[in-house]
């Protein structure tokens, strides 16, 4: 689901293998540091991660993000 708005646009990626918060933190790292994101919201319960960015991100971008992490990217939610 991707929803934008004049400044910003907001993705929900759905990730596997989250099991704690540690895995949250991993994630929202990874995720954080890719260019024009402003925020990252891991939720190991649900598998969602919500991400606020500048404009729509590259899934492939998220994807390598989310492995360098040590999770599966599953797509958008």
């Amino acid at each position: 689901m991707t929803a934008e708005t004049d400044t910003q646009t907001t993705t929900v990626y759905r990730v596997t293998g989250m099991t704690c918060g540690h895995c949250e933190g991993a994630v929202t790292a990874e995720i954080s540091a890719l260019p024009g994101v402003s925020t990252v919201k891991a939720v190991a319960a649900t598998g969602e991660v919500t991400v606020v960015s500048a404009a729509p991100l590259a899934d492939e971008d998220v994807r390598a993000a989310v492995d360098e992490a040590g999770y599966e990217f599953a797509g958008q939610a």
